[in-house]
Protein backbone atom coordinates (compact mmCIF):
# COMPACT_ATOMS: atom_id res chain seq x y z
CA UNK A 1 0.00 0.00 0.00
CA UNK A 2 2.99 2.28 0.55
CA UNK A 3 3.51 2.53 -3.22
CA UNK A 4 0.22 4.43 -3.37
CA UNK A 5 0.55 6.44 -0.15
CA UNK A 6 2.94 5.83 2.72
CA UNK A 7 0.38 7.12 5.23
CA UNK A 8 -2.14 4.53 4.00
CA UNK A 9 0.63 1.93 4.09
CA UNK A 10 1.20 2.72 7.77
CA UNK A 11 -2.49 2.29 8.61
CA UNK A 12 -2.45 -0.95 6.60
CA UNK A 13 0.10 -2.34 9.08
CA UNK A 14 -2.79 -2.84 11.52
CA UNK A 15 -3.43 -6.26 9.98
CA UNK A 16 -0.06 -7.53 11.32
CA UNK A 17 -0.75 -9.39 14.56
CA UNK A 18 2.74 -9.19 16.07
CA UNK A 19 3.34 -5.74 17.67
CA UNK A 20 7.09 -6.06 17.01
CA UNK A 21 6.67 -6.90 13.33
CA UNK A 22 3.95 -4.27 12.94
CA UNK A 23 6.37 -1.65 14.28
CA UNK A 24 9.14 -2.81 11.91
CA UNK A 25 6.73 -2.49 8.97
CA UNK A 26 5.70 1.00 10.10
CA UNK A 27 9.31 2.18 10.47
CA UNK A 28 10.35 0.93 7.02
CA UNK A 29 7.20 1.75 5.03
CA UNK A 30 8.62 5.04 3.75
CA UNK A 31 11.49 3.28 1.95
CA UNK A 32 9.25 2.52 -1.02
CA UNK A 33 8.37 5.52 -3.24
CA UNK A 34 4.79 6.74 -3.06
CA UNK A 35 2.69 8.42 -5.76
CA UNK A 36 3.97 11.79 -4.57
CA UNK A 37 7.54 10.82 -5.47
CA UNK A 38 6.96 8.87 -8.68
CA UNK A 39 6.41 11.92 -10.98
CA UNK A 40 9.67 13.51 -9.77
CA UNK A 41 11.61 10.25 -10.16
CA UNK A 42 10.18 9.59 -13.64
CA UNK A 43 10.93 13.16 -14.77
CA UNK A 44 14.55 12.97 -13.56
CA UNK A 45 15.07 9.57 -15.21
CA UNK A 46 13.65 10.87 -18.50
CA UNK A 47 15.79 14.03 -18.47
CA UNK A 48 19.17 12.78 -17.26
CA UNK A 49 19.50 9.00 -17.33
CA UNK A 50 18.28 8.05 -20.83
CA UNK A 51 19.73 10.96 -22.80
CA UNK A 52 22.10 8.81 -24.86
CA UNK A 53 19.50 6.17 -25.74
CA UNK A 54 17.95 6.17 -29.21
CA UNK A 55 14.36 7.39 -29.32
CA UNK A 56 12.51 4.06 -29.88
CA UNK A 57 14.17 2.51 -26.81
CA UNK A 58 13.90 5.48 -24.42
CA UNK A 59 10.55 4.42 -22.98
CA UNK A 60 11.75 0.86 -22.39
CA UNK A 61 15.02 1.96 -20.76
CA UNK A 62 13.18 4.53 -18.62
CA UNK A 63 10.76 1.82 -17.46
CA UNK A 64 13.65 -0.52 -16.63
CA UNK A 65 15.46 2.17 -14.63
CA UNK A 66 12.22 3.00 -12.78
CA UNK A 67 11.79 -0.72 -12.04
CA UNK A 68 15.36 -0.71 -10.70
CA UNK A 69 14.49 2.22 -8.40
CA UNK A 70 11.44 0.33 -7.11
CA UNK A 71 13.50 -2.83 -6.51
CA UNK A 72 16.11 -0.69 -4.75
CA UNK A 73 13.41 0.64 -2.39
CA UNK A 74 12.11 -2.88 -1.70
CA UNK A 75 15.66 -4.15 -1.01
CA UNK A 76 16.32 -1.27 1.39
CA UNK A 77 13.03 -2.07 3.15
CA UNK A 78 14.01 -5.72 3.59
CA UNK A 79 17.58 -4.91 4.71
CA UNK A 80 16.52 -2.31 7.27
CA UNK A 81 13.73 -4.61 8.49
CA UNK A 82 16.30 -7.37 9.02
CA UNK A 83 18.63 -4.95 10.79
CA UNK A 84 15.86 -3.77 13.13
CA UNK A 85 14.78 -7.34 13.87
CA UNK A 86 18.36 -8.18 14.91
CA UNK A 87 18.96 -5.05 17.03
CA UNK A 88 16.46 -2.75 18.73
CA UNK A 89 13.41 -4.87 17.83
CA UNK A 90 14.75 -8.35 18.47
CA UNK A 91 12.22 -11.11 18.98
CA UNK A 92 10.93 -14.45 17.82
CA UNK A 93 9.45 -14.28 14.31
CA UNK A 94 5.77 -15.08 14.30
CA UNK A 95 4.24 -17.65 11.98
CA UNK A 96 2.09 -16.47 9.12
CA UNK A 97 -1.52 -17.53 9.45
CA UNK A 98 -4.08 -16.51 6.86
CA UNK A 99 -7.68 -17.03 7.86
CA UNK A 100 -10.16 -16.91 5.02
CA UNK A 101 -13.40 -15.19 6.08
CA UNK A 102 -16.75 -16.62 5.04
CA UNK A 103 -17.83 -15.54 1.59
CA UNK A 104 -20.56 -12.91 1.56
CA UNK A 105 -22.13 -10.73 -1.06
CA UNK A 106 -20.10 -7.47 -1.30
CA UNK A 107 -21.78 -4.48 0.34
CA UNK A 108 -20.61 -1.87 -2.16
CA UNK A 109 -22.17 1.17 -0.50
CA UNK A 110 -20.75 0.24 2.90
CA UNK A 111 -17.27 -0.27 1.42
CA UNK A 112 -17.37 3.12 -0.34
CA UNK A 113 -18.58 4.95 2.77
CA UNK A 114 -15.97 3.31 5.01
CA UNK A 115 -13.22 3.99 2.48
CA UNK A 116 -14.14 7.68 2.24
CA UNK A 117 -14.79 8.47 5.88
CA UNK A 118 -12.52 6.01 7.70
CA UNK A 119 -9.47 6.45 5.48
CA UNK A 120 -9.54 9.12 2.77
CA UNK A 121 -10.96 12.03 4.77
CA UNK A 122 -8.74 11.29 7.79
CA UNK A 123 -5.61 11.24 5.62
CA UNK A 124 -6.64 14.38 3.71
CA UNK A 125 -7.42 16.14 7.00
CA UNK A 126 -3.91 15.47 8.27
CA UNK A 127 -2.47 16.67 4.95
CA UNK A 128 -4.35 19.98 5.20
CA UNK A 129 -3.22 20.48 8.80
CA UNK A 130 0.42 20.16 7.66
CA UNK A 131 0.07 22.01 4.34
CA UNK A 132 -1.38 25.32 5.54
CA UNK A 133 1.44 26.33 7.95
CA UNK A 134 4.04 24.92 5.55
CA UNK A 135 2.69 27.08 2.72
CA UNK A 136 2.99 30.16 4.91
CA UNK A 137 6.60 29.25 5.82
CA UNK A 138 7.57 28.71 2.15
CA UNK A 139 6.04 32.05 1.11
CA UNK A 140 7.77 33.93 3.95
CA UNK A 141 11.15 32.37 3.14
CA UNK A 142 10.84 33.23 -0.56
CA UNK A 143 9.53 36.80 -0.19
CA UNK A 144 11.16 38.26 2.93
CA UNK A 145 14.75 39.41 2.54
CA UNK A 146 17.56 39.98 4.99
CA UNK A 147 19.89 42.43 3.34
CA UNK A 148 20.03 41.62 -0.38
CA UNK A 149 19.12 37.93 -0.06
CA UNK A 150 15.84 36.22 0.66
CA UNK A 151 15.64 33.91 3.67
CA UNK A 152 15.36 31.02 1.20
CA UNK A 153 18.65 31.95 -0.50
CA UNK A 154 20.39 32.34 2.87
CA UNK A 155 19.20 28.86 3.93
CA UNK A 156 20.24 27.24 0.65
CA UNK A 157 23.68 28.83 0.89
CA UNK A 158 24.05 27.53 4.44
CA UNK A 159 23.09 23.97 3.38
CA UNK A 160 25.17 24.02 0.19
CA UNK A 161 28.51 22.70 1.59
CA UNK A 162 26.86 19.68 3.21
CA UNK A 163 24.62 19.11 0.18
CA UNK A 164 27.68 19.08 -2.11
CA UNK A 165 29.07 16.15 -0.12
CA UNK A 166 25.87 14.31 -1.00
CA UNK A 167 26.15 15.10 -4.71
CA UNK A 168 23.32 17.64 -4.44
CA UNK A 169 23.24 21.40 -3.85
CA UNK A 170 21.70 23.63 -1.21
CA UNK A 171 18.56 24.27 -3.28
CA UNK A 172 17.83 20.55 -3.73
CA UNK A 173 18.35 19.76 -0.05
CA UNK A 174 16.25 22.76 1.02
CA UNK A 175 13.51 21.69 -1.41
CA UNK A 176 13.40 18.23 0.22
CA UNK A 177 13.04 19.89 3.62
CA UNK A 178 10.33 22.34 2.49
CA UNK A 179 8.51 19.52 0.67
CA UNK A 180 7.91 17.86 4.06
CA UNK A 181 4.14 18.53 3.82
CA UNK A 182 3.91 16.83 0.40
CA UNK A 183 6.56 15.32 -1.88
CA UNK A 184 4.70 16.63 -4.93
CA UNK A 185 5.93 20.20 -4.36
CA UNK A 186 9.64 19.31 -4.55
CA UNK A 187 10.18 20.38 -8.17
CA UNK A 188 8.07 23.59 -7.89
CA UNK A 189 10.20 24.61 -4.88
CA UNK A 190 13.41 23.88 -6.81
CA UNK A 191 12.19 26.08 -9.68
CA UNK A 192 11.14 28.82 -7.26
CA UNK A 193 14.62 28.87 -5.71
CA UNK A 194 16.56 28.69 -8.98
CA UNK A 195 14.45 31.33 -10.76
CA UNK A 196 13.86 33.54 -7.67
CA UNK A 197 10.17 33.87 -8.53
CA UNK A 198 8.88 34.36 -4.98
CA UNK A 199 6.25 31.67 -5.50
CA UNK A 200 6.00 28.04 -6.57
CA UNK A 201 5.61 27.39 -10.28
CA UNK A 202 5.15 24.41 -12.57
CA UNK A 203 7.25 23.64 -15.64
CA UNK A 204 5.69 23.73 -19.10
CA UNK A 205 7.71 20.84 -20.52
CA UNK A 206 10.49 18.43 -19.58
CA UNK A 207 12.80 20.19 -22.04
CA UNK A 208 12.29 23.52 -20.26
CA UNK A 209 12.82 21.91 -16.85
CA UNK A 210 15.93 20.09 -18.06
CA UNK A 211 17.45 23.31 -19.38
CA UNK A 212 16.80 25.14 -16.09
CA UNK A 213 18.37 22.35 -14.05
CA UNK A 214 21.42 22.03 -16.32
CA UNK A 215 21.93 25.81 -16.22
CA UNK A 216 22.04 25.53 -12.42
CA UNK A 217 24.74 22.85 -12.38
CA UNK A 218 22.79 19.56 -12.51
CA UNK A 219 24.67 16.54 -13.88
CA UNK A 220 23.71 12.88 -14.12
CA UNK A 221 25.41 12.36 -10.72
CA UNK A 222 23.14 15.05 -9.26
CA UNK A 223 20.17 13.26 -10.81
CA UNK A 224 21.21 9.85 -9.42
CA UNK A 225 21.77 11.24 -5.91
CA UNK A 226 18.44 13.10 -6.04
CA UNK A 227 16.61 9.88 -6.98
CA UNK A 228 18.38 7.96 -4.19
CA UNK A 229 17.51 10.61 -1.60
CA UNK A 230 13.93 10.79 -2.85
CA UNK A 231 13.59 7.08 -2.02
CA UNK A 232 15.59 7.21 1.23
CA UNK A 233 14.54 10.30 3.14
CA UNK A 234 12.16 11.31 5.91
CA UNK A 235 8.42 10.61 5.56
CA UNK A 236 6.04 13.41 4.64
CA UNK A 237 4.10 15.25 7.34
CA UNK A 238 0.93 13.22 6.81
CA UNK A 239 2.83 9.95 7.18
CA UNK A 240 4.59 11.21 10.33
CA UNK A 241 1.26 12.16 11.89
CA UNK A 242 -0.14 8.74 10.95
CA UNK A 243 2.90 6.97 12.45
CA UNK A 244 2.43 8.90 15.69
CA UNK A 245 -1.28 8.03 15.75
CA UNK A 246 -0.54 4.33 15.20
CA UNK A 247 2.39 4.05 17.66
CA UNK A 248 1.43 6.75 20.21
CA UNK A 249 5.17 7.36 20.57
CA UNK A 250 7.39 10.32 19.71
CA UNK A 251 10.39 7.98 19.93
CA UNK A 252 9.20 5.65 17.17
CA UNK A 253 7.99 8.56 15.05
CA UNK A 254 11.41 10.21 15.36
CA UNK A 255 13.10 6.92 14.49
CA UNK A 256 10.95 6.59 11.37
CA UNK A 257 12.35 9.97 10.28
CA UNK A 258 15.98 9.30 11.22
CA UNK A 259 16.40 5.79 9.75
CA UNK A 260 15.65 6.57 6.07
CA UNK A 261 17.27 10.02 6.23
CA UNK A 262 20.58 8.75 7.63
CA UNK A 263 20.52 5.88 5.12
CA UNK A 264 19.89 8.32 2.25
CA UNK A 265 22.66 10.71 3.33
CA UNK A 266 25.20 7.87 3.60
CA UNK A 267 24.25 6.36 0.23
CA UNK A 268 24.34 9.72 -1.57
CA UNK A 269 27.77 10.47 -0.09
CA UNK A 270 29.02 7.07 -1.21
CA UNK A 271 27.74 7.52 -4.77
CA UNK A 272 29.22 11.04 -4.94
CA UNK A 273 32.59 9.83 -3.62
CA UNK A 274 32.65 6.95 -6.10
CA UNK A 275 31.92 9.35 -8.95
CA UNK A 276 35.06 11.34 -8.07
CA UNK A 277 37.15 8.16 -7.87
CA UNK A 278 35.84 6.71 -11.15
CA UNK A 279 35.84 9.97 -13.08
Amino acid sequence: MGFGCNACGVTGCRIINSPRERLIAILTNNLVPCNGRFPMIIAIISMFLVGGVIAPLKSIVSALILLGVIIFGVCMTLLISKFLSLTILKGIPSSFVLELPPYRKPQILKVIVRSIFDRTLHILGRAVIAAIPAGVIIWVMANISVGDNSILNICTSFLNPFARLMGLDGVILMAFILAFPANEIFIPIVLMAYLSTGGMMEYESLEQLHQILVNNGWTYITAICTVIFSVCHFPCATTCMTIYKETKSIKWTSLSVLIPTILGVIMCMMVNALSYIIL
